[in-house]
């Protein structure tokens, strides 16, 4: 892997966006080249070390799931070189961690689908016996299967904020009914397909979130980065006990670490700024990215 790239210095290229992991350039009217840097975010709060060759990680298992899924979902890869719209100094900044996508209207919700009760799904079964207003059956445990995966979308936070948990008729609110029936239809066969493949490999996919927007013909496309370790949770079948939520392959290590994290005597409030990550937490992060792709047969 290479040394960490925090930032992405393109200057052939006018900078869009700055996201949590991205950086986004403008490629004419109706391009877009995306960057992925290795800077690792939780909590939305985004740290301030680096995970090093984490971008390329990311970038490398999204073109993989892209490719597999293609005949799903139309998705907003372009098939252009992403190295071939940046000046020539500037091609290893962007080598293998980089896609070069069409320009889409995002649509302001996030996708996410959960098939194991884990995370922020546990904590409101717990309450309510819900899953953001889905009902699901008693007695379910941390971990447990769902008896059939389930659409439990999210808004777009700003950066800085938090994303929040919304039911399914206040999705149909933002994107109008139709437009969301389709991306629930199309975000569970998306989850469904991968979750068998990955079952093969000794991967269980607990949940994952995804990405839409529509072309300029309006057309449903998926965008940004697909079942990837920053936006799922990965657990090795074989660590996998119903009852206790699996150490995983994924950013939930980092945000373990985070909940325990001593910041002036007390524990960190999950606002910025970060507390300083340790070698330990780093290097584990690393490793259980790197050992999903290996497990997932994603070439590096």
């Amino acid at each position: 892997m290479d040394d960490a790239l925090y930032d992405i210095p393109l200057t052939s290229l006018p900078l869009l966006s700055k996201g949590k992991v991205r950086n986004n350039y403008a490629v004419g009217e109706d391009r877009i080249l995306m960057v992925a840097s290795d800077r690792i975010s939780a909590f939305d709060v985004i740290m301030n070390e680096p995970i090093p060759g984490k971008g390329k990680l990311l970038t490398q298992m999204a073109l993989f799931w892209f490719d597999k899924l293609k005949h799903v979902v139309p998705n907003h890869l372009t098939g252009e070189d992403p190295e071939s719209v940046v000046a020539p100094e500037e091609r290893e900044l962007v080598r293998g961690r980089s896609m070069l996508v069409k320009r889409l209207k995002p649509l302001p919700i996030e996708a996410v689908v959960r098939g194991y009760l884990a995370g922020s799904g546990w904590k409101e079964y717990q309450q309510s016996g819900t899953v953001c207003g889905v009902k699901l059956p008693p007695g379910l445990k941390q971990a447990s299967k769902l008896p059939e995966p389930i659409f439990t979308p999210a808004t777009k936070a700003e950066m800085g904020q938090h994303d929040e948990n919304i039911d399914f008729d206040r999705a149909c609110a933002i994107v109008g009914r139709e437009l969301a029936e389709k991306v629930r239809e199309v975000s569970i066969r998306l989850y469904k397909e991968a979750a068998d493949y990955a079952l093969g490999k000794g991967i269980i996919i607990a949940d994952t979130k995804f990405e839409f927007g529509l072309d300029e013909a309006g057309r449903l496309t998926l965008m940004d980065e697909m079942l990837t370790p920053d936006s799922s949770r990965f657990w090795r079948v074989s660590e996998y006990v119903e009852g206790a939520a699996p150490a995983g392959l994924d950013k939930q290590i980092l945000r373990d670490w985070l909940e325990r994290a001593n910041v002036d005597g007390a524990i960190w409030n999950k606002l910025a700024p970060a507390p300083m990550l340790d070698k330990t937490v780093v290097s584990t992060t690393r490793s259980a990215y790197v050992d999903a792709c290996a497990a997932l047969g994603v070439r590096l």
